[in-house]
């Protein structure tokens, strides 16, 4: 091989190795830049853990308002459970906090682990709307034909648009692959020996 093609290789090795680095970087920098466009641009709260106690406590309750909560489940393909709220609307005053569950079952032959992913709708309600508890919040195993209540607290904001009457929170469960290969495993390291 010459030395100009040395070169020339070298060279746009060099290139590409840049591009996949930037690309690296550009991806990496995506994650608050979705935050960010949600968040702000679209009003989508986007924070996945419990609202802040003294935050809930010091809201005033508006009982010369009501707000119609919707309940809405759902299950994503891979994931055999079945999953439904277990009324379908209720009716709240803003800032007095409200319960509800949902119902999960698993009717395979083996334990699944699912994640929920919450979303809150209008996007416009999602800012006001917060969870003091949630079944979302952490990955939830479900044992060969268990069911289970899955406990919701929440609050809404009294700041709320007086024109938002009705809100509707939905979750769909995702298999979370991942940790049922892990609790499969666990189950067969720790199950006797023939």
């Amino acid at each position: 091989m010459t030395d100009a093609r040395a070169r020339s290789n070298t060279t746009l090795l060099r290139r590409l190795l840049a591009v996949a680095g930037g690309a690296f970087l550009f991806a990496f920098a995506l994650v608050p830049l979705y935050r960010i466009a949600c968040e702000q641009v679209f009003g989508i709260k986007l924070g996945q853990g419990a609202a802040n106690a003294a935050e809930v406590g010091a809201m005033a309750i508006d009982r010369s308002r009501t707000v119609t909560v919707q309940f809405d489940a759902g299950v994503s393909d891979g994931l055999g459970w079945s999953f439904a709220p277990s009324v379908a609307s209720m009716e709240v005053h803003p800032g007095e906090p409200a319960q509800t569950h949902f119902v999960a079952a698993n009717p395979a032959g083996v334990a699944i682990v699912g994640n929920a992913v919450p979303s809150v709708a209008p996007n416009v309600a999602s800012g006001y709307f917060s969870k003091t508890e949630c079944f979302c919040f952490t990955e939830q195993l479900l044992e060969a034909q268990e069911t289970r209540n899955m406990v919701v607290r929440f609050v809404i904001d009294p700041k709320l648009p007086a024109d938002v009457s009705t809100i509707t929170l939905s979750y769909r469960f995702f298999i979370n692959a991942a940790a049922t290969e892990r609790v499969a495993r666990a189950t067969l390291q720790a199950a006797p020996a023939p």
